[in-house]
């Protein structure tokens, strides 16, 4: 399957891509490049390969939910630009 201008045009429409007149036969040979190769990866014979789950092969460690407080509010505040009563300022954006 090959992509042509009028195909690309489609796909920039559908997906709400500016693509400029002058990069429009550059995209067609990009998508044309990645067709071919979704091609050849189609060709590779995968009859005797195991479906893979995940990438790891152990299982992941769950660690216990527990709420804390941390107590470095004051060193948490002396990176923010305003504070005022113990907590983040910022300007009001509702009338």
């Amino acid at each position: 399957m090959a992509v042509d201008n009028q195909t690309v045009e489609q796909i920039a429409f559908l997906s709400r891509l500016k693509i400029d007149e002058n990069k429009l036969e550059e995209t067609k040979d990009e998508f044309n490049k990645i067709l071919n190769w979704v091609a050849e990866l189609q060709e590779v014979n995968t009859d005797n390969v195991e479906q893979l789950v995940s990438v790891n092969e152990e299982n992941l460690f769950c660690r216990e939910d527990v709420v804390k407080d941390g107590n470095i509010k004051n060193e948490v505040l002396k990176n923010v630009p305003l504070s005022e009563f113990g907590y983040f300022a910022v300007p009001k954006v509702v009338e």
